[in-house]
Order: structure tokens, then C-alpha cells, then sequence
């Protein structure tokens, strides 16, 4: 019989984070696939719904800092659990609600909950992965939070057109929950803030903001974070309403885009790992395809806008491959840089930094929607400027990708 007490080998442990992380982009994902339906019952305009979708990130990033020091100082592997609990709660709650104010409690509470993920994930994987094996770690882990809105988008978008969308929210809340029972039984042997960390002990929270990596990745961080988070928002409104798509044929295509984003992604986390144990540079290997996603990201942003509806889909899959390539960089990068001592703290403030788009990508572009009669021109041609700052933040300030040597806190001395 194994025993319960041994810790939980690293593959389970990150599979089951990929599909807490896939739990978690269904959930957030489930008001835009439900876009059209909500905005026709509960009578919102693009403003409004612009708002609800914003108002995920208000939460979200505010809490995000906070939910790193949460992870440090009470365990990962707690603190993920505690959120998921939340989040699935929130999404259920989400389906008996009937009216703006409501939807937009449930969304902050939601956003609250989900701030949890990726810190405590890339705690766990900085402290139980081998290095040799973090990209692949964070390839699996982008998988998961990538597919889950294709799947999201394609079950919920068929379900929605079938039952309507209330009953989608309840039945994708419960079924979240589940994944509890298994995360109950993991056993992790991390260190915390009430614990001894041993050799590279947590450095002050000073030392982190004072190092130029952290604001390279958070700016890149942000750019690329826009042009996501405008797409996962409105991709599916911009296809039914201003392509003339149907719901079904909607959920099939924005499904398939996300399902091959989530396949590039785990390639790409191969091939770092492959690239770098074969003794070529980690720098070049994470920068490489950091740095294309936003060159490509400027054509695409701007093809989905201007071309045919067959160029529009062309450059919407251009834009998940290369997307999906860039993936494992957002958090492997980190992860290496600050190291278990630091990730969770580090990962916080990037992604808070990362994930002010959340708050000002849908909001703006419904504003700019409305203002131009339901074009979606400008908001395109905004998110494909904006891939220029995320190219200078990967490139330009972000420094070689090396593990950071911590300097130990005042009065200790390096252990032998």
C-alpha cells in the first residue's frame, strides 16, 4: 500500500496543478462564451458587459501580491486549495444570479479566489521540479490553462445554445469543486515563512523589486496579457456579432483556436527543455520565442480586424501557435531567475503587473465598441500596438535567464 505521507511524485503533482489551472480558465472564460446570451437577457450594453469582464481582474490583481505572501507563508499547496474552493463556488453562485450588480459580486469573488494559481504553482515547481525539466513543467501547466478555454468555449458554447446558460454556470461550479478531493491527498515538503528554508533563504520582499528581471518579465507580462486577455473576452462576441457567426459554429472555431494554443504551448515546453539539455543557451531558448509572439502579434491583431472573414480566422490561429510557443516563458522565466525561495513572492508582482490588462483590455475596447457604432477596428489595431512595449520588456530589459544568487538576510551567513 503506498504511503500517504511520502511526498507526491513531481508528474502527478504537476498534472494535477495543470488541470487545477484548466478548472480555472473554464470558470473565468465561462461569461465570455456566455456573452451574447447575457447581454440579450439581463439588457447590457458594451459598457456594462465590458465591466463585468473587467471586474474578474479587479480582484484578481489586487490580491495577487498578497496571494504570493499567502503561499510563502502558509504553503502552496494550501493556499491553491483554499482558492479553487472559492472560485468553484463562485461560478456555481454565478448561475442564480439575475441581475448586473449580482454577476459583478460573483466576478470579484471569483477573481479572489483564482489569484491563488500561479503563484503557488510556480512555488511548487521551483521547489519539487528538477530545473532540467521546467520547461516541460510549465508546458504541461500552460496546456492546461490553454485548453481550458477551448473546451470551455466549445462544451459551454454547445450546452449554452441548448439549455441556456444558467445551467451551465451551476454544472461547470460543482464539477470544479471535485477537483478538491484529489488536491486533499497531495503531499508536498515545501518550506514557509514558519519554516527553515534552508540553503538560498527567502530574500526581502525589497531585494525582489530591486532586480531588473522581475520588471522585464512584468512588462512583457503586461503587453501580452492585453492582447489575450481583449481576445478571450470578445473573440467570441466579435465572431457572432460582427462576422456573423452562430453560437455553434462560434464555439467550434474560438475552441479549435484555443485547443491548438494549448498544443503549441506543451511543443514549446519540450523544446526548451531539449534545447537547454543540450547545452545551448537558456537565454536565447526563452527570449527567442517571447520576443516573436509580439512581432507576429502586431500582424495578427491587425489581420483579425481588416482581412475577410477567412484571413480573420488565419490570423487568429497565427496568433494562438505563436502565443502557445511563448507560454512556458511567462512563469519557467521566473521560476529560474528567483528560484523556490523567492518564486511565489516574484510571480506575485508580475502577475499583478501581468494582469492589469484583465482590468482595462475589455472595459476600453466596449467603450471604443460603442463609441464607433460596434466596430472593432480600433480596439484590434490598440492590441497590436501594444505588442511593441511586450517586445522591449522580453528583449531588451529582461536580463540573461540565470539563476539569481540571494544574498542571505542580515546577520546569517551563506550555508556551507
Amino acid at each position: 500500500m503506498p504511503n500517504d505521507r511520502a511526498p507526491t511524485p513531481p508528474g502527478r503533482l504537476v498534472l494535477l496543478m495543470a488541470l487545477s489551472l484548466f478548472i480555472n480558465y473554464v470558470d473565468r472564460g465561462n461569461l465570455a462564451t456566455a456573452g451574447p446570451l447575457i447581454q440579450d437577457e439581463l439588457h447590457l450594453s458594451g459598457k456594462q458587459f465590458g465591466a463585468l469582464l473587467s471586474g474578474f481582474y479587479l480582484t484578481y490583481v489586487l490580491a495577487m501580491v498578497p496571494g504570493g505572501w499567502l503561499a510563502d507563508r502558509y504553503g502552496a499547496k494550501f493556499t491553491l486549495g483554499l482558492g479553487a474552493a472559492l472560485w468553484s463556488v463562485a461560478t456555481l453562485l454565478t448561475g442564480f444570479s439575475g441581475s448586473f450588480a449580482a454577476i459583478m459580486a460573483l466576478r470579484l469573488v471569483l477573481g479572489l479566489g483564482e489569484t491563488a494559481a500561479f503563484p503557488s504553482s510556480s512555488k511548487l515547481i521551483a521547489t519539487c521540479v528538477d530545473r532540467a525539466h521546467i520547461g516541460i513543467a510549465n508546458g504541461v501547466i500552460g496546456f492546461g490553462y490553454l485548453v481550458g478555454p477551448a473546451v470551455g468555449t466549445l462544451l459551454g458554447g454547445l450546452l449554452m445554445a441548448r439549455v441556456g446558460w444558467r445551467p451551465v454556470f451551476v454544472l461547470f461550479g460543482a464539477v470544479s469543486l471535485l477537483w478538491l478531493l484529489p488536491w486533499a491527498r497531495v503531499r508536498v515538503a515545501e518550506s514557509t515563512a514558519r519554516t527553515p528554508a534552508g540553503d538560498g533563504d527567502a530574500p526581502p520582499m525589497a531585494a525582489i523589486l530591486r532586480q531588473r528581471g522581475l520588471w522585464g518579465a512584468a512588462i512583457g507580462h503586461f503587453a501580452g496579457n492585453y492582447n489575450w486577455y481583449f481576445i478571450l473576452g470578445w473573440l467570441p462576441t466579435y465572431l457572432v456579432r460582427g462576422r456573423g457567426f452562430s453560437m455553434e459554429s462560434m464555439a467550434q472555431v474560438v475552441s479549435f483556436a484555443y485547443l491548438v494554443n494549448a498544443a503549441a504551448a506543451l511543443f514549446a515546453g519540450w523544446a526548451i527543455d531539449a534545447w537547454v539539455r543540450a547545452g545551448r543557451s537558456p537565454t536565447l531558448a526563452y527570449k527567442l520565442p517571447m520576443g516573436l509572439a509580439h512581432l507576429l502579434g502586431i500582424a495578427c491583431m491587425f489581420g483579425m480586424a481588416v482581412l475577410p472573414v477567412r484571413g480573420c480566422i488565419a490570423c487568429l490561429f497565427v496568433y494562438e501557435i505563436v502565443l502557445g510557443f511563448s507560454s512556458p516563458g511567462y512563469f519557467g522565466i521566473p521560476q529560474i531567475l528567483a528560484g523556490p525561495a523567492a518564486t511565489a513572492r516574484w510571480v506575485g508582482v508580475q502577475n499583478m503587473i501581468g494582469n492589469l490588462p484583465g482590468i482595462i483590455a475589455p472595459f476600453f475596447a466596449g467603450i471604443l465598441i460603442d463609441a464607433e457604432g460596434g466596430s472593432y477596428a480600433t480596439a484590434f489595431a490598440i492590441a497590436g500596438i501594444v505588442n511593441l512595449v511586450g517586445f522591449f520588456g522580453w528583449v531588451v530589459v529582461l536580463p540573461r535567464i540565470a539563476p539569481i544568487r540571494w544574498a542571505p538576510p542580515a546577520g546569517r551567513t551563506p550555508a556551507a
